[in-house]
């Protein structure tokens, strides 16, 4: 008897955070741009950095960093906003680097162990590529989309 199930193929892009790395599902990224000076919005959650004009489309950008609860640093000249979309709706955010792009199959995801995916579960998955320990970030905790809409 044989095991039918086959591991589906993820590609996965690479980041830097806070000397951390990160990861999220590939299709969800729609453009990585450098860094553009946001425009601030006043009561705005304190990790939204504000708005950017995408080719005529308002854009809200997060610091990924202050969104996880990592600690604050400086701003570094690698610094790029990834546009994603999730469900209907784009959101920018800032990282101190791309790293790379990686394809996985589903078996090389692990799921956090219980009480170590951070506040609010945006960890849904961990992996080992090369010795390094990758966190697979669940963009839709991620990304809560009625705070991106109000920014």
């Amino acid at each position: 008897m044989t095991d039918t199930t086959t591991p589906s193929s993820i590609e996965l892009l690479t980041f830097q955070l806070a000397d951390q790395e990160y990861a999220i599902d590939i299709m969800s990224v729609r453009e990585i741009r450098g860094w553009t000076r946001a425009t601030p919005l006043p009561q705005a959650p304190r990790y939204m950095k504000g708005v950017i004009n995408l080719r005529g489309t308002v854009l809200p950008v997060m610091d990924l960093a202050q969104r996880l609860g990592l600690a604050p640093r400086a701003q570094g000249d690698r610094a790029v906003i990834i546009v994603v979309k999730h469900e209907d709706s784009m959101t920018g955010l800032l990282v101190d680097a791309v790293s790379d792009i990686v394809a996985l199959t589903t078996d090389n995801l692990q799921v956090p162990p219980d009480g170590a995916a951070g506040a609010g579960g945006v960890v849904s998955a961990l992996t080992l590529i090369d010795d390094r320990m990758i966190r697979v970030l669940d963009l839709g905790a991620t990304v809560n989309v009625s705070e991106s809409l109000a920014a």
